[in-house]
């Protein structure tokens, strides 16, 4: 399908040329997918073509934390014992945020949840509200390319700059084309940590994807392909009811 004749099946909204027909404050699309899976680079392009915000749920603990809301402040109390924040205190953050005026029309929730913990409370949180999940989108993509993708990545310790062994290399191994500053790769950039960073969360949130799956709610789209094809895919899989192969 091009992009054009996924567009025709969304409706007109305000301040956006086509939005995906979410009803009120309490629906919600999903976008899931494993580090390395370019779920960052499609996030705000589909957020902005739903015409919702787009809610990432570590930006909202940090910005409940910066601004000392109560919420913020019980967060704060967890971390400070070294303990995780409980997984309902991170779904109140959310309702709170839908409870915003550019909500009106749901929101995207961008990598939550990552457990079937977090994704039965959000699921009775919304219900409550006489909300549910829209749609859940995972960018699937083979695990030995998110390898692939993530380990390759190497920085300048002088001026930041990035780049990737395979997609952006450098004209002189070790060294920036910038400012001719040294390379280095960050310890959590290396490939062992990297596989076991990959290997946690599909272990983790595979039975997430299968939940939804199970609702009815799911779709997949190939996250193995150019950054267009990718977006054809995500606005293809908002835009039908039936699923789309990955």
């Amino acid at each position: 399908m091009t992009l054009t004749l996924a567009v025709l099946n969304f409706l007109p909204g305000e301040g956006n040329p086509a939005t995906m027909a979410l009803q009120h404050h309490d629906e919600v699309v999903l976008l899931l997918g494993a580090p390395g899976a370019g779920k960052g680079t499609q996030a705000r392009f589909l957020a902005e073509t739903l015409g919702v915000p787009h809610v990432a749920s570590g930006d909202l603990l940090r910005e409940h934390r910066q601004r000392g809301t109560s919420l913020g402040r019980a967060a704060q109390e967890y971390m400070d014992r070294g303990d995780l924040v409980p997984d309902v205190l991170v779904v109140d953050m959310i309702v709170d945020r839908l409870n915003e005026r550019d909500a009106a029309r749901g929101a995207l929730l961008d990598g939550f949840p990552r457990t079937v913990a977090q994704a039965q409370a959000l699921d009775d949180r919304l219900r409550r509200r006489g909300g549910h999940v829209r749609c859940a989108i995972y960018v699937d993509v083979p695990t030995d390319v998110l390898v692939e993708r993530l380990a390759g990545r190497w920085l300048c310790k002088t001026c930041q700059a990035s780049y990737h062994e395979i997609f952006n290399p450098p004209a002189s191994d070790g060294v920036c084309d910038r400012c001719d500053g040294e390379l280095y790769q960050r310890p959590d950039d290396k490939r062992a940590v990297v596989s076991n960073r990959v290997a946690v969360y599909l272990r983790d949130t595979l039975p997430v994807v299968e939940r939804y799956a199970r609702q009815g709610v799911l779709q997949r789209v190939d996250g193995n392909q150019s950054i267009e094809a990718v977006k054809a895919a995500l606005l293809q899989a908002i835009s039908e009811d039936e699923p789309v192969p990955a």
